[in-house]
């Protein structure tokens, strides 16, 4: 007899949550494998990759650590811009990478740290084969920034699948998290409707990693979320 999945319980943060997952969302392993801090250490892969980008203070950080299951695989800290460099995290079951850029939009560092930064995350977004698509994170609380939209902007004259993330949606309601939906749908040209993600509560745990799956050639016969905008 085929038994359904078990509840299981995470830690996500400060939390711990139960719930039941799928199959495939059990047992992962989401290992931290490469550190790039500088150009020459970012070679080109055409192993399957999914980049996360976004704002300084976005919940990055929280977000990897609510996949994984881990509360200290990626460091939360209370200044933004923190992450100075591209980590690379090995997933599998699916043998791809996600990779985790730099946070964008913080205007405390120098002007010689961002463009730094740039550079670093330009070069890896231009020459990578590997690279499938890249998980915009947006702060459901904010509106759209120019920052916001001028990353979303590059990234689809360069042709790379956008797949947006709504994070931090344990602070508003369903009616404000439908509203920002739309609006980044819209932004989007009716793409993709972003995903709703919260560390805290855990909602979209399980969308995300369906459509990181799907994004890289690794969906594990899952429900299949709306594929990343193009």
């Amino acid at each position: 007899m085929t038994r359904g999945p078990k509840a299981n319980i995470k830690s996500c943060g400060a939390h711990t949550v139960r719930e039941k997952q799928p199959w495939s969302n059990m047992n992962r392993s989401f290992d931290l494998v490469k550190t790039a801090y500088v150009i020459t250490q970012l070679t080109p892969s055409a192993e399957p990759q999914v980049a996360l980008a976004g704002r300084s203070n976005v919940g990055k950080s929280s977000l990897i650590n609510c996949l994984a299951g881990r509360k200290g695989l990626a460091k939360i800290s209370s200044t933004p811009g923190k992450t100075q460099s591209v980590n690379f995290f090995r997933i599998a079951p699916g043998d791809y990478t996600l990779v985790d850029l730099p946070g964008y939009g913080y205007a405390r560092r120098s002007q010689a740290e961002r463009a730094k930064w740039g550079k670093l995350i330009e070069h890896f977004l231009t020459a990578n084969p590997g690279l499938k698509a890249v998980a915009v994170l947006l702060d459901v609380r904010v509106t759209p920034q120019q920052s916001d939209l001028e990353l979303v902007g590059w990234l689809r004259h360069a042709g790379i699948p956008i797949l947006p993330v709504l994070t931090k949606c344990d602070k508003v309601n369903q009616r404000e998290q439908a509203a920002r939906q739309r609006e980044w749908r819209d932004l989007l040209g009716g793409a993709a409707t972003p995903i709703c993600f919260s560390s805290v509560t855990r909602q979209g745990h399980d969308a995300l990693w369906a459509a990181l799956d799907a994004a890289t050639g690794a969906a594990t016969g899952a429900e299949q979320p709306t594929p990343p905008a193009g």
